[in-house]
This record gives structure tokens, sequence and C-alpha cells, in this order.
């Protein structure tokens, strides 16, 4: 018999059903686990195929060179052959790859400029078919071709080997495949090359003597002074200009000057005259403040 006041557990349809979990399916494909962000990613940078700069990945074009990366030809990569394109040399031994079609030279060329003297587009060389134009696109200081100006807006073949000058930044034209000093080389290797004969070691005549080191001085004009790029003998000394005078090596004898220093220099006990060249004998004593020299010859030159 049942009972009216007994609770009921009633089956309710809408009610969300726990069920047993599903089985795994092997035939199924099954959605994995997102990487974190944690993981270390390994990008690797671009190396520039002309001037071997490394870049950051996604960059369009070398960060040193200017390299159009989307212009590359197919040789471009390591083990292709030395020679392939023809090339501006800068005197610095850099180059310059002129591809097929219109390679534009300047601050903002194909060919990159970083001078001042170069307009943004200075000149352009159309290659095609093995010819090679060179035109002057109205830049501000002017081309030239082995020391010719072109007028702006001239056409004129190149054949290899010519110097052209970019308002007064010049390289010269190396053909592919050519020889002599036209040619684009790659080093052979790292093997040692043998030399004809030894190098010659170059000995001083004469040198500058005091506060305990020994300066050598060529034949001809020595710049002395306290800036070390602008003079062939350094005297780092606050009492010094950056350039203080001149030590002449004759074969008549030594000579000083002084070029217009603010402390000025005392030979002996006398101030010289700036830019007045005078002659030393060997017990002269040259005074920068409280420093002393002396010029000697050497060993070598005095036999």
């Amino acid at each position: 018999m049942n009972d009216s006041t007994r609770t009921q557990l009633l089956t309710d349809p809408n009610r969300t059903q726990m069920g047993a979990p599903p089985s795994a399916d092997p035939n199924k494909t099954m959605m994995g686990v997102a990487p974190t962000l944690n993981a270390t990613q390994i990008i690797k940078p671009i190396q520039c195929p002309v001037c071997k700069t490394f870049n950051p990945a996604g960059v369009m074009f070398c960060i040193d060179c200017g390299l159009i990366f989307d212009r590359a030809l197919d040789g471009d990569a390591f083990g292709a052959p030395a020679i392939q394109v023809p090339m501006l040399v800068e005197s610095s031994g850099r180059e310059h790859p002129v591809r097929p079609g219109l390679n534009t030279i300047g601050r903002e060329g194909d060919v990159l400029l970083a001078d001042v003297r170069a307009s943004r587009r200075h000149a352009q060389i159309e290659s095609s078919d093995g010819t090679l134009i060179l035109e002057d696109l109205g830049s501000t200081n002017g081309t030239k071709l082995n020391g010719q100006p072109l007028a702006p807006g001239e056409k004129v073949n190149l054949a290899g080997g010519e110097t052209l000058s970019f308002g007064g930044i010049e390289l010269v034209l190396s053909m592919p495949g050519a020889g002599g000093a036209q040619a684009t080389q790659n080093l052979a290797g790292n093997r040692t090359a043998a030399i004809s004969a030894p190098p010659k070691i170059e000995v001083s005549p004469a040198e500058l003597v005091g506060e305990g080191q020994r300066y050598p001085l060529r034949v001809g004009v020595n710049t002395f002074g306290r800036k070390s790029a602008d003079n062939d003998v350094a005297i780092v000394d606050p009492y010094v200009s950056g350039k203080h005078g001149l030590i002449e090596v004759t074969d008549e004898g030594f000579f000083v000057t002084d070029t217009g220093s603010t402390n000025g220099t005392m030979l002996n006990d006398a101030k010289l005259v700036p830019n007045m060249r005078t002659a030393l004998q060997p017990e002269d004593v040259i005074r920068l403040g409280s420093m002393e020299f002396r010029v000697e010859r050497t060993g070598k030159a005095a036999e």
C-alpha cells in the first residue's frame, strides 16, 4: 500500500543528469593543451649574404648595408659562388651589389651611402643583360666618372674598373668574372699565404726622449700634441695643446716649431716664437711645462 505522506523521488526530465565520463576513442581527434607563455621561443636572426651582418628576424632589409632581402638572388646563400654580380667597392673594401634592374644610389638608395655629401637619390645604375648604364639623378654635389662630371640625366655605359664619385664619395666598379683589379675576389680559406720576401722593418732615424718615454721620429715632419688621433707623437698632459708643435728630421739636422700652442714651448730657457722654425743642437732641451725632452739620433742612424 502506498503511503501518500512518504517523500517520492521523482525523475525530472528537465534536470541535468551527471553521466559517466566518456571513454577515450582512439580514432577521435583530441584537443591538446595550449602552449604556455613561459616557454622559451627560439627566433633565428637573418644573416645578410653580402655583408654577413646578423639582422633581427622579420626585417625587410639589412640594417648595415641596406640589402633588400626579397630582391636577393638565388645564389645569395651560404656556399654560393664568390663572384655573382657587379660590385661597387669602397676604399675600405666594403662591397655594394649591383643587382639586375634599377639600382638607386644615395642616402636612401639600394646602394646606401651614409654620407651627407650624397643626395637621398643621387644616381642610379641600370643593369640589364650584362649592360650597365650610369645616370645622375640631379644630385646636389654631382656625379663623376673617372674624374669627369656627368650632367644631370646624362647616361653613360660602364665596362668595369671605373671610379665613380658621388659627391666626393669614391667607389670602384668591380665586374664579376673579370681578371685583375676588376674582379670581386673571395678569400681562399684560412690558409696562411707565403710571401716572396720578408717585410722590411723601418728603423726610425731619431727619437724624442724624455719622461721615461722614447717616441720614434720619421724623416720629415712629425707633429706632436695631446690628441693621439691628430699627431705623430701623442704627449698626454694638460699643459700640452691638442696640436702643439712640429719636429722636423732632415739631412741638415733637427728643427722644432711651436704651432701656436696655448702654453708655449721652451727651448732651454727661451720661449719659442710661434710658427718660427728653430734648429736644434744635440744638447738642447725642449720643455713643455715641467716636462723635458731631447731629440736623439738612434744608434742605427748614427752609424
